[in-house]
This record gives C-alpha cells, structure tokens and sequence, in this order.
C-alpha cells in the first residue's frame, strides 16, 4: 500500500505512487442544499489516478449525496468537481459515464430479467459499432460486433470468476454474485473513476475477504481510481490507502486508515460509536 504525500501549499493528500500525475478526481468547496439544509457543504477530495480512496461517516451523513453529486445524479449548489482536470459541472449523468465515471448503488440495480452477459453488454454500449438497421437484419456487421462485445463480456466476467454463469438469468443469481455482477456492469463502461456504494453490504467475512483482493485487482488490472463508501471498517481500513469522514455533510478529517484510527474527532463522531454499537 503506498503511502500519502500532502501536496505542498494545498490541502491534498495523493498516493506516493501518484503524486507526479495530475489527479483523477477534484472537488473544490462542493457542496447542495436541499430547501434549507445543507445536506453537503465545502467537500474538498483529492483522488489519484490509482488510488483506492475510501468515504465513510454516519448514516446520513451525506455520503452518497457526494456519490450523486459526483455522478451528476444532482447539480451542485456550489462547488467545481474536476475530472481529469476537467469542469463536468455542466455534465449530466451520461455524459458523466461517458467521460469516465461509473459506479455502483447500495441497492442492486440489475436487470433480472436478462442474463448476466447481457447485464454486461450493457455496459459494453458505448462499444458497439452498429447502427439500428444492421441490428435489426442482423447484417455480417452486427453479427461481428455481437461477437466481439460478448468475448470482452467474458473476460471482464473472468475477475470475479462469473464467466461460466454468463447465461444464467442475474435475478437468479445468489446476493453475493449479483454485487460482483454490478461491479463488472460498470467497469463494462470503461472508467477512470469506479465509485462503490457498500460493495460489501450483506457479504459474510469470506466473501468481502474475496472482494477485497478484487478491488485491489481491478485497480492493477485496468489502472483506474476506486472511491468506495462501506460501513465495514476491516474492509474500508484494510484496502483504502486514504479516507475522508463525513459528518453532517462536511469531511470532519482526512488521511491514512493509521490517522483516521486514531483521529480524535473520527472516534467520537463515527468509530466510537461503532464500537459501541
């Protein structure tokens, strides 16, 4: 795990293995409010390249209004959030994907209907290279590009080992799979920024032991940042390699999982009362 530099004459901190690259994700003073509650406000995030970046807080801190927002599931208040250097403040959430953020919901959004290939192919849209007319008389073109999208289908299938449930239907799939199956969906989009709404949720010890070499191999694999929200601290401490706490809708503190441990501030409002509980 590499450890975190403060970027001198700012408040970032990056991953020593980052910190010659420009970083893939900027938050300046983001913040929204909803009526009169400032349901987020003045969130500043540095993420690198590569980083495996973790968000935790409170229930209803405000955590996955920042996944929102970063999504543009939501438009700011105020604030600037940077893309590879890049305002997408103006973006809506296609095109949000289409510049390279993709993510995953704390409630399973899958079509279970569908197989789980064709939850990938999904995914995998932006690839294809047919138009209406050949799909439709399934011309050689489209038959080519079918083929293709599925090959890669299996291949990002293979990282959690899913490639021989490709035809099963993903309703049917244990709880487990079907949250691996939304992961693979959204790296089928080809991200820069993989954000994780509580990847581990209902996992039992082994599965989210499973998950998170995943992660790790998913960021060596494709090079790509992970921002992850989890309320499971062995996961969130053992992976991440910089975390910020939120509390009622502002980073109380930020840093490596050894500072986050032992932050004063971090144990009262969040880690403590874990304990506790």
């Amino acid at each position: 795990m590499s450890e975190l530099v403060r970027v001198i004459n700012d408040d970032a901190l990056l991953t020593e293995r980052d910190i010659k690259m420009a970083p893939v994700l900027e938050t300046r003073h983001l913040g929204i409010d909803f009526g009169g509650l400032k349901a987020v406000d003045d969130f500043n995030i540095t993420v690198g390249q590569s980083e495996i970046s973790g968000l935790i807080g409170p229930n209803g801190a405000g955590k996955t209004t920042v996944f929102n927002l970063l999504t543009k599931v939501y438009k700011p208040t105020r604030g600037t959030i940077l893309l590879n250097q890049k305002d997408i403040n103006d973006y809506d959430t296609i095109k949000a994907n289409h510049a390279g953020i993709a993510r995953t919901f704390q409630n399973i959004r899958l079509f279970n209907n569908l197989t789980v290939a064709e939850n990938v192919l999904v995914g995998l849209h932006k690839e294809m290279t047919y138009n209406l007319a050949q799909s439709l008389f399934r011309t050689p073109a489209f038959l080519r590009s079918e083929k293709i999208a599925r090959k890669r289908a299996l291949e990002l299938l293979s990282i959690f080992d899913m490639q021989e449930l490709a035809d099963v239907q993903a309703g049917n799939l244990p709880y487990g799979a079907q949250r691996r199956l939304e992961i693979v969906r959204a790296l089928a989009t080809n991200p820069c920024l993989l954000l994780l709404d509580e990847p581990a949720a209902g996992m039992n010890p082994s599965e989210t032991a499973e998950l998170m070499e995943n992660i790790r191999k998913i960021r060596d694999t494709f090079h790509i940042a992970i921002m992850l929200i989890e309320h499971d601290m062995n996961l969130v401490m053992g992976i991440c390699e910089g975390i910020a706490v939120l509390n009622y809708g502002r980073i109380i503190a930020k840093g490596s999982p050894e500072e986050i441990k032992n932050n004063p501030a971090v144990i009262e409002a969040y880690l403590g009362k874990q304990a506790e509980d």
